[in-house]
């Protein structure tokens, strides 16, 4: 009876875990076993480069607006026929008036009901696709780009590329040691892994930031996407309708973490109790349409089993502590992965000593997400509005 008391635990430990691993493993080796063929840069005539409206979610953007603006304007004007718009959603500030003095164009939205980045997103895009636009960037209100980074897309457009998700950096890793992790998390999360899965030749996902849409794409699958997740939700569907993103990984769209406590607790809160939840309503459907023959869909399911690093950790820890041997080697090889995945993020994604210094509080941080459970499980159960994170 006690051996079948600790096997049950073991098994659903394993059941929990191994998902995760075995996607951590094919993304890690694809990325740095498999040769990296960048997205060629092509010249383009003038007269025929994509025309692209660079679209701008804002929500109460005011003290950083105009920054912004001038930053995607000057990489607008490394080329031709493309147009900044700013969608300035239910703002009770001066957003909308500071972008348009930068020199954006401006939609203005106010709905009580339908508060969220993703249903800004649907409006800009339902306003846009009236005129002559072929395709579509997203750019955060808080973040600067790479200066060729408009052309770049243009490129991949030009090359009948109809969705790209360029790569998407932390700005201030200097600014503390959370930042610092957040930034190798993000080398692993947004690179690393986006790599394995271009090599692939899989949906690469969408960041959320930084990410690209053709005509096309949109008009087949509109950007109906509420959750505080929209971005991993559209992408759900984007796949489901036989489209792929692919990673532009030649530039960079940068933002800023937050070095506070409580506005970092707050974003990161949000983002992974939005994932939870997808996992909740999504796992199931994804897991029968696999069965049914979709194979398409398999990365997307495996991506979600793959939970967050830090929780994924905690499983394996908790796996060592079971006296089962064959589960105490399967967390030991896991756990060795996992070390190996990240330092290999910070390799190819040009980190330092500075990088590598800071995995010795990895245990702090993770305990600090630990204590973000009870604010990431109200996110996981219910809609999160559109909430700005200060950042310092």
């Amino acid at each position: 009876m006690a051996d079948a008391l600790i096997l049950i635990p073991a098994v659903a430990l394993l059941l929990l875990t191994l998902p995760g691993t075995l996607e951590l493993l094919l993304l890690t080796l694809m990325a740095v076993l498999a040769p990296k063929k960048p997205l060629a840069r092509i010249a383009i005539d003038p007269d025929k480069r994509p025309r692209l409206a660079i679209v701008m979610p804002a929500h109460n953007e005011a003290s950083g607006i105009a920054a912004c603006v001038a930053n995607l304007q000057a990489s607008i004007a490394q080329t031709t026929g493309c147009t900044l718009v700013v969608i300035a959603d239910n703002c009770h500030d001066d957003t909308a008036v500071l972008a348009a003095q930068a020199g954006a164009r401006v939609l203005e939205r106010f709905n009580d009901q339908q508060r969220g980045k993703g249903f800004a997103l649907d409006y800009a895009f339902r306003t846009l696709l009236a005129e002559d636009f072929d395709g579509f960037i997203v750019v955060d209100a808080d973040s600067r780009v790479d200066a060729d980074m408009v052309l770049a897309f243009q490129q991949a457009f030009a090359q009948g590329i109809d969705a790209a998700q360029c790569r998407y950096r932390i700005a201030n890793p200097e600014a503390s040691l959370r930042a610092r992790l957040n930034y190798i998390a993000w080398l692993a999360f947004n690179e690393l892994r986006l790599q394995g899965r271009e090599q692939l030749k899989v949906s690469v996902g969408i960041l959320g930031n930084g990410f690209a849409l053709s005509r096309a794409v949109l008009t087949a699958v509109p950007y109906e996407a509420g959750s505080i997740a929209e971005d991993m939700e559209y992408h759900l569907r984007l796949v489901e309708a036989g489209f792929a993103m692919r990673f532009l990984d030649t530039v960079t769209v940068y933002s800023d973490a937050p070095n506070q406590g409580d506005n970092a607790a707050v974003q990161r809160s949000r983002w992974e109790g939005g994932r939870f939840r997808l996992i909740r309503e999504h796992v199931p459907s994804l897991f029968k349409q696999v069965l049914q023959g979709n194979t398409r869909l398999l990365e997307p399911l495996a991506e979600l089993l793959l939970l967050p690093l830090a929780f994924h950790v905690v499983l394996l820890v908790l796996s060592l502590v079971l006296p089962v041997a064959w589960l105490q080697a399967y967390a030991l090889a896991a756990l060795a992965l996992v070390v190996a995945h990240v330092l290999l993020a910070i390799y190819y994604g040009g980190g330092g000593r500075a990088d590598v210094q800071a995995l010795v509080s990895v245990p702090f941080y993770i305990f600090w997400k630990l204590t973000l459970m009870p604010k990431l499980w109200r996110n996981a159960r219910q809609d999160a509005h559109w909430q700005r994170t200060d950042r310092e």
